[in-house]
C-alpha cells in the first residue's frame, strides 16, 4: 500500500480496475460468459417488451410492469458489460472519479428500481385479488403516481447521499479497485482516514430499500394468500401470476445474497469471488423475461 502522496494531502481522479488481472491470459475467456447474457438477455428482454408494447390485450397494468421490469434489467447488462469485455480483452481497465461514480450510480440506482418494481407488482396483484373494486381507480395513472413518486423520491435521495459520500473522500493511497465495477466499498475502501460514515449510509440504503420493500413485498402476498384462503374462492390464475412475481423475487434474492457471502469469503480465490459477485447483477436480466414469458399465457 502507497504512503499518502504529500503533506499537503492530494486525491487521485484516476482509478484502475484489477478484477480477473491474476488469472493473467486466462483472463479474456472470462469475456465468453459476459457475452452469452449480454446477448441473452439483450434478445429476451427486447422480444418481451415487443410482445407488450405490440399486443394490446396486454395494455393493462400488470404487463406493462413486467415490460418495465425487462427494460431496467436490460439496462444493467447494456451500461457495465461493455466496458467490462473492454477491460478483459484490450486490458483498458482505468475510469475516472466522475466516471466511476456515475456508474456507481447507475448501479445502485437500477437495482432500487428493480426493488421498487417488485413492489408495484406485489400491489397490482393485492389490489386485483383483494380489493377488485377498487382496482381500476388505485392503478390508473393518478392513483399509481401516489405509490410510484414516494418511493422514487426515496431511491433517489438515498442513492445520490451514498455517491456524493462516496465522492466527498479522498483517495490518498492506492488508485487501484479491487473489482471490474465500480461497487460502492470497493471504491470507498481506497480512502483515507474515517470512511465508518460511508458504511453506515451504505447500510442505511439496504434497510430503506431493499429491507423495506422486501417486507412490503411479504406482506402483500400473506394479505393475498390470506384473503383467497378465506374466502374459498377459486382464484387459480391470480396465484399463478403472484407464484411467477415470487419466484423472480426469491431469484433475485438468491443472487444478491450468495454475491453478498461470496464477495466476503476469504476460502475463495479472488477471481472466483469476483466472478459471482459480477454475475448477480446480470443474470436476473436473462432469467426474469424466460420466467414471465413461460409462466404467462397471455404473454
Amino acid at each position: 500500500m502507497m504512503e499518502p502522496l504529500k503533506e499537503n494531502i492530494s486525491s487521485h481522479e484516476y482509478f484502475i480496475f484489477s478484477g480477473f488481472s491474476e488469472l493473467g491470459a486466462l483472463k479474456s475467456f472470462i469475456s465468453i460468459p459476459f457475452l452469452i447474457l449480454f446477448f441473452v438477455s439483450l434478445f429476451a428482454n427486447s422480444l418481451l417488451i415487443y410482445v407488450v408494447i405490440s399486443q394490446r390485450s396486454l395494455h393493462s397494468p400488470m404487463y406493462i410492469l413486467i415490460a418495465c421490469l425487462s427494460f431496467v434489467d436490460m439496462c444493467l447488462p447494456l451500461i457495465l458489460i461493455p466496458n467490462l469485455l473492454l477491460n478483459v480483452l484490450f486490458n483498458s481497465s482505468g475510469i475516472s472519479l466522475s466516471g466511476c461514480l456515475v456508474q456507481m450510480f447507475l448501479i445502485h440506482m437500477l437495482g432500487a428500481c428493480q426493488s421498487a418494481l417488485l413492489v408495484w407488482m406485489a400491489l397490482d396483484r393485492y389490489f386485483a385479488i383483494c380489493r377488485p373494486l377498487s382496482y381500476h381507480d388505485r392503478m390508473s395513472l393518478p392513483g399509481f403516481l401516489r405509490f410510484i413518486i414516494p418511493v422514487l423520491i426515496r431511491d433517489v435521495i438515498m442513492v445520490s447521499a451514498v455517491v456524493i459520500l462516496a465522492g466527498k473522500v479522498l483517495y490518498c493511497f492506492r488508485n487501484v479497485i479491487n473489482h471490474c465495477v465500480c461497487e460502492h466499498m470497493a471504491l470507498v475502501e481506497l480512502g483515507c482516514g474515517s470512511t465508518a460514515i460511508n458504511s453506515l449510509v451504505g447500510l442505511l440504503g439496504v434497510f430503506m430499500v431493499t429491507v423495506v420493500d422486501f417486507l412490503c413485498i411479504t406482506a402483500s402476498y400473506i394479505i393475498i394468500f390470506h384473503s383467497v384462503l378465506r374466502s374459498g374462492k377459486s382464484s387459480a390464475k391470480a396465484l399463478h401470476t403472484c407464484f411467477t412475481h415470487i419466484i423472480v423475487m426469491v431469484i433475485s434474492l438468491t443472487f444478491l445474497l450468495t454475491a453478498y457471502l461470496a464477495y466476503r469469503m476469504n476460502s475463495l480465490p479472488n477471481a472466483g469471488r469476483l466472478f459471482v459477485s459480477t454475475m448477480y447483477m446480470f443474470l436476473p436480466s436473462c432469467i426474469n423475461p424466460i420466467i414471465y414469458g413461460v409462466r404467462t399465457t397471455e404473454i
